[in-house]
């Protein structure tokens, strides 16, 4: 059965590091929003204004790859509830099981400077500043799910603990 690798948290604590850790070890496809978003943006047929765009597309690919049997780690800030439930919806359609995990960075001086460092090495491409991280919106989880603290691990040992997660077959 394929799985859905579900990756959640605020901009800046190390989802990207850590998807692409899990992604190279099962040899899953990657989908990151961020860059979905971007293009959509850069997109002639001004489809960015859909505020859910972004993440409707990358759930769309990602049922493709999960139906071909492959595994699939989305890599996404998924700060609302709405949008949880859609990636468990995703992956019922299409009968895989989704695993969801949330990345946190519990030093807030750490997580700050991770922010900063990316928006210096990247200007152009639309990373939030600390202020516009610090005021998203971030719905409480209910849920189950697997939290990670970057600020603890190193990205391949959270990549370590998801795969170990993956191997329980939940």
């Amino acid at each position: 059965m394929a799985h859905l690798i579900a990756l959640s948290g605020l901009p800046g604590v190390g989802k990207s590091t850590i998807a692409a850790e899990v992604a190279r070890a099962r040899r899953a496809c990657y989908l990151r929003v961020d860059t979905v978003e971007r293009a959509l943006g850069e997109s002639v047929l001004a489809i960015a204004k859909a505020q859910n765009a972004g993440y409707r597309a990358i759930m769309a690919v990602a049922a493709d790859n999960l139906r071909l049997g492959l595994d699939v780690v989305a890599d996404t800030v998924n700060p609302l509830a709405l949008t949880r439930g859609w990636w468990h919806k995703t992956a019922r359609a299409v009968r895989a099981e989704c695993l969801d995990v949330e990345i946190i960075c519990s030093d807030p001086a750490e997580h700050r400077r991770r922010v900063e460092a990316r928006r210096a090495r990247d200007p152009g491409a639309g990373y939030p500043d600390w202020a516009a991280v610090e005021a998203r919106q971030y719905d409480r989880w209910e849920g189950d799910r697997l939290v990670l603290d970057s600020a603890r691990f190193s990205a391949e040992d959270c990549a370590k603990l998801i795969l170990s997660a993956l191997s329980d077959d939940f």
